[in-house]
């Protein structure tokens, strides 16, 4: 037995098993804490819940929108996303006249739904129905509690105007005042607020505005409010908006999906890790720790990246488990073969892997190229399924060809045994 090479072995192998162990339930290394690894993947909406929905964008004059109108509509979105305080968003085009939108922990989907894609075009029409000013004029927007006549507490939008509207407004008002004040309710006085045509709101004037200021009354209760407020700080979207796309799920399924689908990983993993055993003998225990390199590789890749992992990455995962056993599989029959026909096993294993190249590269290339399709022309979940896809396509041939070949080599020159039988043949 050469006591170098298994000490080295000995010591790869607890390498290997600390850090699957420190990856998997955190470590507290001197002034470094390692965290496990299933808190710093970032997880999609069938996995930790929340709302889907594909927004459709409608031309009045039935012509195609124009890229530069979607990516207002996108930046629009954004600022009413950000509003609603959501954590790690996904806002992204799809195709050429649809936005994606991605809200994870989300509760409330119909809220959030009624906000992203509301058109918000608010008007302030005059008592001759003349436009005063749009929402294009208002500086901010607060919800806020205001005293009434009668000494309540009422709920409303407060505006802050920029110079035209605030020009305008005082204009407008100022002509108002105009107007004799009688008992009961003065429609020649009032100021109509419109908001996508609807009228929400229309006070009569008390006084001449000439600092800018307004209200917006009439609101339900403060949340009312504070939406409202969201929607016109936002701004209005560039174009009409229409949900073709709604999916809500639920934080409880999400996470049962999630627990499901880690079992299902490692019930695969375990399984492909005792036929290889069963069937290829030493190189099959092998490339079962050389199996557990790529699991930490992939995980590792995935945290840097920021990537996140959907039901169906976590499907493109396991899939690629099975293809970084196969090029095992490759070399192996290879190795057989050359022992066969009567090589030593350090020669058997040179050749074995030489050989075995070509067709590994061949059948991954080719397997690469339908994930950079799919990423391509795919959206969202099949997106994330690519990203999975390729990133475990490159990552098991550097396990199979690299790490296998060094941990059989290591294995070889222990001189445990010579007997071909073990290794196969």
């Amino acid at each position: 037995m050469n006591i170098k090479r298994t000490i080295i072995f000995i010591a790869v192998v607890l390498l290997i098993g600390l850090s699957a162990y420190a990856l998997s339930f955190g470590a507290d290394i001197g002034k470094y804490d390692v965290v496990p690894i299933k808190e710093l993947i970032k997880y999609g909406l069938d996995l930790r819940g929340g709302v889907y929905v594909v927004l459709e964008a409608k031309s009045d004059d039935g012509k195609e929108v124009s890229d530069e109108t979607m990516s207002r509509a996108i930046a629009t979105i954004r600022k009413r996303v950000d509003a609603l305080g959501v954590s790690e968003p996904v806002i992204a085009k799809q195709g050429k006249n649809r936005i994606r939108v991605e809200l994870p922990d989300i509760t409330d989907s119909q809220k959030a739904i009624e906000i992203i894609g509301k058109t918000a075009q608010l008007k302030f029409l005059g008592p001759d129905g003349q436009v005063i000013l749009t929402g294009d004029n208002v500086k901010n927007a607060e919800a806020v509690y205001q005293k009434t006549r009668s000494g309540y507490e009422e709920p409303v939008v407060s505006l802050e105007l920029d110079s035209e509207g605030a020009k305008s407004f005082s204009r407008v008002t100022g002509e108002i005042m105009q107007i004799p004040d009688q008992p009961g309710h003065q429609p020649e006085r009032s100021i109509a607020i419109l908001l996508d045509e609807s009228v929400i709101s229309a006070p009569e004037v008390q006084a001449h505005i000439t600092d800018g200021k307004a209200i917006i009354n009439g609101m339900v209760d403060l949340e009312d409010a504070a939406n409202l407020a969201t929607l016109i700080k936002a701004g209005a979207l560039p174009v009409d908006m229409e949900a073709v796309e709604i999916r809500a799920v639920g934080p409880t399924l999400g996470a049962n999906s999630l627990e499901k689908s880690i079992s299902a990983g490692l019930l695969g993993i375990l399984l492909v890790m005792l036929f290889m055993a069963g069937y290829y003998r030493i190189p099959g225990l092998v490339s079962a720790l050389a199996l557990a390199v790529y699991i930490m590789i992939v995980l590792a890749v995935l945290v840097s990246i920021k990537a996140t992992l959907t039901l169906p990455g976590i499907a493109g995962l396991i899939l690629s488990i099975g293809m970084a056993v196969d090029a095992n599989v490759i070399i192996f029959e290879r190795l057989k073969e050359e022992l066969k026909n009567g090589k030593s096993l350090r020669a058997a294993i040179d050749s074995g892997f030489s050989r075995a190249l070509r067709t590994i590269l061949d059948s991954n290339i080719t397997t690469l190229i339908a994930a950079a399709v799919l990423f391509y022309f795919g959206t969202g979940p099949v997106q994330g399924f690519a990203v999975t896809l390729a990133i475990g396509i490159l990552s098991s041939m550097f396990t199979a060809v690299i790490v296998t070949k060094y941990l059989l080599k290591l294995v070889v020159g222990m001189n445990i045994t010579r007997n071909t039988k073990l290794y196969g043949a």
